[in-house]
């Protein structure tokens, strides 16, 4: 469980640090959310990793993507091997990318890829279930599994992202049905669709959730009936870090959109989760508040992979190095702030 004592104990430490209060924002409180589930003020986060999700999606066939499902192999490739955007921006901010096949149509014959798939893609959500209750349970024990396999090679924080071409169109379905909210304000043009193609990708939504009635107070239903392999192992992945204590950098909507399946399933994992980045999704915002998420960066990106999260790690790192630095208060002979609640008294 996160140890509130050591919360409390590190925004103390902050706050004897010669720099006005609280002026780190949420980088602050990111370190105090790591103190307190590490149970301890000297914060590491030396060894970390980005798990990339990849999976199929059958309502691609429904023509809701601008490109066919064959790229979610080469892309996949492309990130195991190294090649991916995410490993270009990962070896920057010195994170490691595993990328984990959980439900692609084809089974990659390279080394580098772990797989751990109950089935190859789901069905297509606008006729029918995507996946069977056994299938999502079995998905979600690889997102847990996955995480205390990442605590027991010494990682210390982990990074969400997946591949997966028409994974916008099944999380703006599942947005949709467990905020309540009409799927025309949860759908966007994706990678580029063109009008017509968002017609088709909202079309597809709506008879989505006609045909399969998803029970929006049973998160778990919604998910089996609406969502991807790649969203029930992100899930998996959210619930892990409650179970094993680890914490999880959510990247873009997708990753949130998992971890409120989570949240809805277990509310405690909440406490591990950190946003990373507000998506331009448009179901983003509403995701993020109905987690009760602040996200540190606002740049419009939009790029999955798991791109997001890694460019969060540089700056809990700077802050990390303000937080351990020896300039308080107290050495420099300076009179430390006075939270403003307590000046009156």
């Amino acid at each position: 469980m996160i140890d509130t004592d050591f919360i409390r104990l590190c925004k103390q430490r902050w706050d004897g640090i010669a720099k006005p209060l609280g002026s780190l924002g949420e980088l602050e409180d990111i370190v105090c959310r790591l103190a307190g589930i590490q149970h301890s003020l000297d914060v590491h986060i030396d060894r970390r990793v980005c798990l990339v999700m990849c999976a199929d999606n059958g309502v691609v066939a429904e023509g809701v993507t601008q490109t066919d499902a064959s790229v979610t192999a080469r892309q996949s490739t492309s990130i195991a091997q190294g090649r991916g955007s995410v490993n270009a921006m990962a070896r920057v901010a010195r994170c490691d990318v595993l990328a984990v096949d959980v439900g692609m149509n084809s089974t990659l014959d390279i080394p580098e890829i772990l797989t751990r798939k109950v089935a190859c893609g789901t069905a297509n959500i606008a006729e029918g279930p995507a996946m069977t209750m056994k299938q999502l349970e079995e998905t979600l024990a690889t997102g847990t599994s996955l995480v205390a396999e990442m605590k027991a090679a010494g990682y210390q924080i982990i990074c969400s992202g997946e591949m997966g071409i028409g994974n916008t169109t099944t999380t703006s379905a599942i947005a949709s049905v467990l905020l309540g909210l009409d799927p025309s304000k949860m759908t966007s043009r994706g990678a580029g669709l063109s009008d017509a193609g968002l017609a088709r990708k909202l079309a597809a939504i709506q008879r989505a959730i006609a045909v399969n009635k998803p029970k929006a107070e049973d998160a778990g239903d919604v998910l089996a009936k609406l969502g991807g392999f790649d969203i029930a192992a992100l899930t998996g992945i959210c619930l892990g870090a409650y179970v094993h204590q680890m914490p999880i950098v959510l990247d873009g909507v997708i990753s949130c959109i998992s971890a409120l399946v989570a949240s809805r399933i277990e509310p405690k994992c909440r406490d591990y989760l950190f946003a990373s980045h507000q998506s331009k999704e448009p179901s983003a915002p509403f995701v993020l508040t109905e987690l009760d998420l602040v996200p540190v960066i606002r740049a419009g990106m939009a790029l999955g992979e798991g791109t997001g999260a890694v460019a969060l790690l540089p700056l809990i790192d700077m802050a990390l190095a303000v937080y351990r630095q020896e300039s308080t208060f107290a050495e420099l002979d300076i009179a430390p702030y006075i939270p403003s609640e307590l000046q009156e008294l």
